[in-house]
């Protein structure tokens, strides 16, 4: 199975509350409405569990795909996901998005 980790810092002037309202009232419930996807979940970032100083990520994101050519030949470029993307790319500061595969 493959799966998308995304993670990113919120752009300058975006507060947690604003994000955090649409992540869970638009970009959750599209992103898991669809096929190819078979979970998805955001994690905020609160710490570091070794070392010191400030963690490289404010918000991470798993994306569990049950069909990576599915995800990223049709849904992708589609209307629904292109709308999120668009949106997201309002509260993200360049956001990495990781291609994994379980070992």
């Amino acid at each position: 199975m493959a799966a998308i980790i995304l993670k990113y810092r919120l752009k300058p002037g975006v507060t947690r509350a604003d994000f955090e309202n649409w992540v869970t009232t638009i970009d959750q419930p599209a992103m898991r409405g669809l096929t190819s996807v078979s979970a998805f979940n955001t994690y905020r970032v609160t710490g570091l569990l070794l070392g010191e100083g400030e963690p490289s990520a404010d918000y991470v994101e798993v994306f569990d795909l049950a069909d990576l050519a599915a995800f990223t030949g049709t849904d992708m470029p589609g209307a629904a996901v292109q709308a999120i993307m668009g949106q997201f790319m309002g509260f993200a500061d360049t956001p990495e998005f990781l291609l994994a595969e379980a070992v």
